[in-house]
């Protein structure tokens, strides 16, 4: 045993000394509490100092159209009002019930994300249960509360922080169906995706999965030694159908209004033609810099014109395929290497209160944090026991002396990789695969469109189940049962 290993031993030693037993509830509501007192704390700060801005300006205003009865609609400076869908309409239609009910307030919305995340927060918890002690539930419950960017984008009229509690709340329910036999929980889980989507509809790819990964495990009455895992396509199936069901009104009222029919929002022909801009290099730039396609300039309805960047787009990737999968490396690094969404939107909501030099201090913790995260990640899953343990060690630490650079995207890569050569523990610790899943998930999104660090964001709360990865006990722990 080197030294290294001499000294997590003794770390685990001491640890081992607090929190003993099982996991409990009341850790997780302390954890939440925890996360909502700062939460609310940043909302008590920011809410008279910063307004809405970047699309958060966009959400404020057709949430202020939805209160007043105009729906999901759009006013023109000549007076005219048209439909529109441009972004998901799930945040704004949250927005806009609680202007109808309390009056237009952006603080509204953010003591709504404040609670949501808090929310999300005990979710971690219980995830973290799933696998590892209840000390360790703890810890990761305690990292997300904490986390300076979830905590600091909650003023913030944005989607990102909203998908992240999103995604901890559903992984939560799956953990919870996949103990059950019954309906009701999958049916809860699909309502929760349903809304996700709405928020956020790239979380389609993720919806099967955490359908199959609330497969019921039971063992056979012929032979009790081996355990079945039973029903993991039907799981997979309903939550998905139910999802969809609750995105079939908005489905429906797009294809009437719209003059085409689209699941969600119509964006996505906009964002794969931004991710062919090589002036942009990887991150976000407006139409109007990078050209508009000759073929789209004389089409003006919302839905066509998405449809005809969307093509433009394909046809460019196909004429420059290189080119384009070239932009990549320089996608992944506007997403992973600098994730600090809160200085940058705070920054553009009210340089006059927070400057330049306010933006580049978060930018830095920030980056740390999330550096340290991921350095957890990897030292965990490269220190389990299993396959591959030398070269996971070595991916580990080729990524840890990565992330000390301006570079953190190649360390992504490198826990994925390192993660799936432990498949088997990702098996048998659902919240990992889920975390995992997610974590890839963005990274493939925003290597075909375009990166920005807020898309990092919305695995937030399982980056802190990523951090106690090397923490993984049997499913037999005392984290299984819940105390009083």
């Amino acid at each position: 045993m080197n030294s290294a290993e001499r000294w997590v031993a003794q770390a685990r030693a001491r640890l081992s000394r607090f929190l003993p037993g099982p996991a409990r509830w009341s850790d997780a509501l302390l954890s939440g509490a925890l996360g909502l007192a700062l939460r609310l704390m940043a909302v008590l700060w920011a809410a008279p100092r910063f307004p809405p801005a970047a699309d958060g300006t966009f959400y404020d205003t057709v949430a202020r159209r939805i209160a007043a009865g105009a729906g999901y609609t759009w006013l023109w400076p000549d007076g005219a009002v048209t439909y529109a869908a441009h972004y998901p309409v799930g945040y704004p239609a949250v927005v806009g019930a609680l202007y109808a009910l309390f009056g237009p307030s952006p603080a509204l919305a953010m003591l709504f994300n404040a609670c949501l995340g808090a929310a999300a927060v005990v979710a971690t918890y219980w995830l973290g249960a799933e696998f590892g002690a209840r000390r360790w539930a703890t810890v990761a419950a305690g990292l997300v509360a904490v986390h300076p960017s979830l905590v600091l984008y909650t003023p913030a009229l944005m989607t990102e922080g909203v998908t992240a509690a999103l995604y901890a709340i559903a992984a939560w329910l799956s953990c919870q169906w996949a103990r059950s036999t019954g309906l009701w929980r999958g049916l809860a889980l699909g309502l929760v995706l349903g809304a996700t989507l709405l928020v956020r509809p790239q979380s389609l790819l993720l919806v099967p999965l955490l359908g199959a990964v609330a497969a019921h495990t039971r063992v056979t009455a012929e032979s009790t030694s081996r355990r079945v895992t039973t029903t993991w396509w039907f799981r997979a199936l309903l939550v998905t159908g139910v999802a969809l069901m609750v995105c079939a009104p908005w489905t429906v009222r797009n294809c009437r209004k719209m003059d085409r029919c689209l699941l969600v929002s119509a964006n996505g022909g906009w964002n794969l033609l931004i991710g062919t801009a090589e002036q942009a290099k990887g991150a976000w730039i407006a139409l109007t810099d990078m050209g508009v396609p000759v073929e789209c300039r004389e089409v003006f309805e919302e839905a066509a014109k998405d449809a005809c960047f969307g093509e433009a787009a394909l046809r460019r990737i196909r004429e420059r395929p290189l080119v384009w999968v070239g932009l990549m490396p320089s996608k992944l690094g506007a997403t992973f290497d600098y994730p600090a969404a809160p200085a940058h939107y705070l920054r553009m909501s009210n340089p006059t209160v927070f400057s330049h030099d306010d933006e580049q201090r978060l930018l830095v913790v920030e980056t740390v944090f999330s550096r340290c995260l991921m350095a957890l990640s990897l030292v965990g899953f490269a220190r389990l026991p299993g396959a591959a343990r030398r070269l996971r060690l070595l991916l580990a630490g080729g990524a840890i002396i990565s992330m000390v650079s301006p570079l953190a995207w190649p360390a992504v890569l490198c826990l994925l990789v390192v993660a799936a050569i432990q498949w088997r523990v990702l098996a048998g610790a659902r919240p990992l695969a889920v975390a995992i899943s997610a974590l890839a998930l963005t990274a493939l999104i925003h290597a075909v469109f375009f990166g920005a660090g807020r898309y990092a964001l919305v695995g937030g709360y399982l980056a802190g189940l990523l951090a106690i990865a090397g923490c993984v006990t049997p499913r037999s722990a005392t984290s299984a049962k819940v105390a009083n």
